[in-house]
């Protein structure tokens, strides 16, 4: 619901999971064919949710007299721009590099996404869309999204809030987000006071499971010469409650030849969010053809 699950799946895991625990579940992000159609991506795990407040500081005075003041919008000004330019290490695993081994891209891009070293220039040669995507797949993403600060046009402001969207990898925890935010901030550290809003790590199921065979095996409908590929996602979904608590959790569906991931990615919170008719008639038909197959 866009809240972070607080009075949605969150609440109802934590206060009546007896009402909805399960063995299984399917929800978002899984689908798309491969560049060479013989791999369909499943999200078997998702990057953790570390949403940030940071309170920046000031001193108030007259909007009329400027000159060595203490304007927290100015400070928060360098902060922001300070976090845009921060970049985490990548991290290159085997999900990745089977994710670009699949991806039918030419053979020297390929070999740079999966090299540390190179990986900052492969990226700058692909499509934009496709690049945030595959960016924020390797890398802890900070990003400063919403600012509040000021009362009044002639009122020098003497606090700021900035709320600032982090994605953890795999493995990376609250105490590490905090640390990435004192390294970009440098000696404008002092002057911002940090709210932990999320603290969700990153969740990921297992693929030994037979809600993974009913998958590979009802995938086929659709792309009768397609196999599996098991995907890490960049957002959250509501399968980080159930992973949490031992269900099994993957993001499946299956979508149309003709609408790429990077399409499809572009739409979030886009001017244009949809799903084509006949991507909501495969994904219809996989899940009833898993429901099936596992009820045999």
């Amino acid at each position: 619901e866009e809240a972070g699950g607080g009075w949605g799946a969150r609440w109802m895991a934590e206060h009546h999971w007896d009402a909805i625990a399960c063995d299984y579940l399917l929800t978002e992000m899984g689908g798309w064919p491969s560049g060479d159609g013989r791999r369909v991506g499943v999200s078997i795990g998702e990057k953790g949710l570390a949403w940030r407040r940071l309170r920046v500081g000031g001193t108030p005075g007259h909007g009329s007299m400027p000159f060595r003041s203490d304007n927290a919008v100015v400070k928060a000004a360098e902060i922001v721009r300070r976090l845009a330019d921060y970049r985490p290490q990548a991290r290159l695993d085997e999900l990745w590099a089977a994710r670009v081994e699949a991806s039918g891209l030419p053979s020297e891009v390929r070999a740079g996404l999966v090299d540390p070293a190179r990986l900052e220039d492969a990226l700058a040669g692909l499509p934009a869309a496709q690049a945030r995507h595959l960016h924020a797949c390797t890398h802890t993403t900070i990003s400063p999204n919403v600012l509040h600060g000021g009362v009044k046009t002639n009122v020098i402001p003497d606090t700021v809030e900035i709320d600032v969207d982090v994605r953890t990898l795999p493995g990376v925890t609250g105490e590490d987000v905090n640390r990435y935010l004192g390294e970009a901030l440098g000696e404008l550290a002092e002057h911002v006071t940090v709210e932990e809003l999320f603290n969700d790590e990153s969740t990921a199921s297992s693929v030994r499971t037979p809600l993974w065979d009913a998958l590979g095996r009802g995938i086929r409908a659709a792309y009768p010469q397609a196999d599996l590929l098991a995907e890490l996602i960049v957002g959250a979904t509501d399968s980080r409650f159930f992973r949490e608590r031992g269900t099994v959790a993957y993001g499946a569906g299956a979508y149309s030849p003709g609408v790429t991931f990077a399409d499809f990615a572009s739409r979030f919170h886009g001017n244009d969010e949809r799903v084509d008719v006949a991507s909501l008639e495969l994904c219809t038909d996989l899940w009833l053809a898993v429901a099936r197959d596992l009820l045999d």
